[in-house]
């Protein structure tokens, strides 16, 4: 748990590295159906915001944590980056996808914790 949770938090020092912003963490552990433990959404402003912070997620999770992604979407048009680490999804959204797609009402029993957005 320690481990996921690890991973989380330095997922989340990427994002912040490259200015994304609301950056909420949805803990999925005890909910039937889930394809993984958390889920961590946040949203660039732009394609080129949003491929930054995914490159930025990858490389500090890769520098601190020993880990790759297993699977990368999104890449091609950056709108919608999903990016899976088997426990831990990544989902970084430019500002009208990620209203339209709406995650966090999706997974609505999920504990959600709201990262405050760095100035």
């Amino acid at each position: 748990m320690e481990e996921v949770r690890r991973l989380v938090d330095t997922i989340i020092e990427g994002i912040q590295e490259k200015k994304g912003s609301d950056i909420v963490v949805a803990d999925l552990d005890g909910i039937d159906g889930t394809i993984c433990r958390y889920f961590v959404i946040c949203q660039g402003n732009s394609p080129m915001q949003v491929e930054a912070i995914a490159e930025s997620v990858g490389d500090y999770a890769r520098e601190k944590e020993g880990e790759k992604p297993v699977h990368v979407v999104g890449l091609e048009n950056a709108q919608w980056v999903a990016l899976d680490y088997v426990d831990v999804m990544v989902h970084i959204f430019i500002p009208e996808l990620r209203s339209y797609y709406d995650l966090e009402t999706l997974w609505q029993d999920a504990k959600m914790e709201i990262i405050p957005n760095l100035d």
